[in-house]
């Protein structure tokens, strides 16, 4: 059964349009609005910035590192649309984008953008702020609201439960329906209870966006 809006409880949570794990977890918590009061506030955050600047490149290999310095142009493009439209944009505009990187695997296709931008009923024009560094500190300002809570030993997703930070959860695919909302009841009860740092185990699977 669809909820209410008038008791929803807001859910931030950070994404980089170009990290399929937090594409996957997304529809998990669209999933989730379904089944439970609750109501996702989309929020960006840079990978690039977080693995080039933060992170100062450690540990990456060549091939990451070529894809984190392409990976300003996406996000870059969701904090335009929202200067342009508002924050409430930034759900239909990660749908389109994700959508088209991840389910329909298109990641080396440069109309990929303007594709979404359109599908989301925003100008075209957006695409230009790909190639822009004018928006960098409202990234930026909105990726420390995350990992100035989480720290920089996780990536993501990232969201909030209440008042806890959370990575995670790492999922694939995504939990339908009520299992959705089975996943979301755990996360709660691990979020509410003092001192709970980590659960986690090798992940075994690639993601899977079916």
């Amino acid at each position: 059964m669809i909820m209410g809006e008038a008791d929803r409880v807001e859910v931030p949570f950070w994404f980089d349009p170009l990290c399929p794990w937090a594409w996957i977890t997304s529809r998990w918590l669209l999933e989730v609005e379904q089944v439970r009061p609750v109501r996702a506030d989309w929020r960006i955050m840079s990978l690039a910035y977080l693995n080039l600047v933060q992170r100062e490149g450690k540990g990456l290999g060549e091939d990451y590192l070529e894809l984190m310095k392409k990976a300003w142009g996406p996000v870059r493009v969701c904090a335009a649309a929202a200067e342009h439209a508002g924050p409430s944009v930034l759900g239909p505009l990660y749908t389109a984008i994700g959508t088209r990187l991840h389910n329909q695997r298109r990641r080396d296709d440069s109309t990929v953008i303007t594709e979404a931008l359109a599908a989301a009923d925003l100008p075209v024009s957006l695409a230009t702020a790909a190639a822009s560094t004018g928006l960098d500190e409202l990234i930026i300002a909105s990726h420390h609201k995350a990992f100035d809570d989480v720290g920089l030993d996780v990536g993501t997703p990232i969201l909030r439960v209440s008042d806890t930070t959370l990575f995670g959860p790492v999922i694939t695919p995504a939990p339908r329906g009520e299992a959705a909302g089975r996943l979301w009841d755990g996360l709660v009860a691990v979020a509410a209870t003092d001192g709970f740092f980590e659960l986690k185990r090798t992940r075994s699977r690639k993601p899977s966006f079916d």
